[in-house]
């Protein structure tokens, strides 16, 4: 059996999952567990994030599903119902849903229920994604409060830059305004923001990344912000090359040894998520050690230097990312965010708790 597999922590998770409670004690927790559990699983991420008071999910299929699997937290559709259809099953499996666009507030005014559908009513701070303009707002809420298919109404935001130098003042002026003039619950702060910015903690938090174990920010590690990794993707050496100096190294011999040098080729490429365009030097452990990759990465094996790792050989353990390698380092060599890599992972690599 090929030996690359992802080994998911749950305790990890469930440390994570803490750490975001302890920095917004006040508020409730939406863990955010779309695109399959960010990679890990859906449900076995639900599992572990139990304790979370509400999950966030991106389409009503995976909303249905953790009904199915018997939690009864408040579930959020994070853009909302795709088209009216979808509104019965939501009222029958009390899915709360966002609403940023007039068409929705129209379909539910227009739909006959089995129950009302409790509302996150998005508004653009800034953004320039999804949401209604401030000024917007009044109306729209009037007219769910008017409308008898429509339960609970909580207000909703999103943040541009909680993750980087430029802070959040520029949209939290308008979030607070709104979030004071309207008196309803609010759910404005992603991981970043719960990490950074208590003033926007609000009703509801919105736990990403972080309860990956992935910090959200460039300037600080996920270590620092006492998180823990939860997926680590491993393998083995399946083979060893010496190289001379001059000696090429893989498609389109973009690594030349410029002196003796050991490279172990590890079983793990671009259709297992790898990023292809990690370069040579993205960070990678071997036998436990540290080193760096060399080369292109192949759709089925990359490179790693064990020059200096003298007892690596065919078999030798190799973490890619995870305890030992953080996820954040590797995708920041490879010009990307940890999200890509963790969302990335091939259905064709195992996936095993422990």
């Amino acid at each position: 059996m090929r030996p690359l597999h992802a080994r998911i922590s749950l305790p990890a998770l469930a440390h994570n999952l803490a750490v975001a409670r302890r920095r917004a004690p006040q508020a409730k927790t939406l863990a955010v567990i779309k695109a399959n559990g960010y990679g890990h699983g859906m449900l076995r991420v639900a599992e572990a994030l139990k304790e979370a008071e509400g999950f966030a999910v991106l389409a009503l299929d995976e909303a249905l599903a953790l009904r199915r699997a018997g939690y009864r937290q408040k579930l959020l559709l994070l853009e909302g119902f795709f088209e009216a259809g979808e509104l019965p099953p939501l009222a029958e499996n009390c899915i709360a849903t966002v609403v940023h666009g007039e068409w929705q507030v129209h379909a539910l005014e227009r739909a006959k229920l089995a129950l009302p559908v409790e509302v996150f009513l998005k508004f653009n701070s800034g953004m320039n994604r999804l949401g209604f303009r401030p000024g917007q707002i009044a109306e729209m809420l009037a007219r769910l409060r008017a409308c008898p298919m429509v339960g609970n109404v909580t207000l909703m935001s999103h943040f541009a830059t909680a993750d980087d130098a430029n802070g959040i003042a520029w949209q939290q002026d308008v979030v607070a305004r709104l979030y004071r003039e309207f008196q309803l619950p609010g759910s404005f702060a992603n991981s970043a923001a719960i990490l950074r910015y208590p003033e926007a903690h609000a009703d509801w938090v919105r736990p990403g990344i972080m309860l990956y174990g992935s910090s959200p920010f460039a300037d600080r590690s996920a270590e620092e912000l006492g998180l823990q990794p939860v997926m680590t993707l491993e393998s083995r050496l399946i083979a060893v090359q010496e190289l001379q100096p001059g000696d090429r190294l893989g498609y389109g011999a973009l690594f030349v040894a410029d002196k003796p040098t050991r490279v172990g080729i590890v079983a793990c490429g671009y259709a297992d998520g790898y990023p292809r365009h990690a370069a040579t030097g993205t960070p990678i452990q071997v036998n436990g050690q540290r080193t760096r990759t060399l080369g292109r990465v192949s759709m089925d094996m990359l490179f790693a230097d064990i020059t200096d790792i003298p007892a690596a050989g065919v078999g030798s353990p190799v973490v890619l990312w995870g305890e030992g390698v953080p996820v954040d380092e590797v995708a920041a060599s490879a010009g990307t965010i940890s999200y890509e890599l963790l969302c990335a992972l091939a259905p064709r690599v195992p996936v095993s708790e422990g």
